[in-house]
């Protein structure tokens, strides 16, 4: 059972604008504040098909570092033939 978290936005937008930060700055923090509180708080959790969603995200991203990782090693070796194709032949 969740709770409702209570949080005062204008108490908390009167204390950063005390300590200097603009008027519009503090609204947009205390909305967004309030919004990840309430989510926090909601209940809603992550299902089954988020995390195989992320799972096949990660894949792609795995996948995509090992190819640049080819890619740097090509370029490396490119350039150090090159280095000593110039200075040691």
């Amino acid at each position: 059972m969740s709770m409702a978290i209570q949080f005062d936005t204008l108490r908390f937008v009167e204390r950063l604008k005390h300590a200097g930060v603009p008027e519009a700055h503090a609204k947009a923090e205390a909305e967004a504040l309030a919004v990840a509180l309430a989510e926090s708080s909601s209940g809603v959790y992550a299902t089954k098909d988020d995390v195989t969603s992320l799972k096949l995200d990660m894949v792609d991203v795995r996948s995509e570092i090992k190819l640049l990782k080819w890619m740097q090693a090509t370029v490396l070796a490119g350039v150090l033939s090159l280095v000593i194709k110039t200075f040691f032949v």
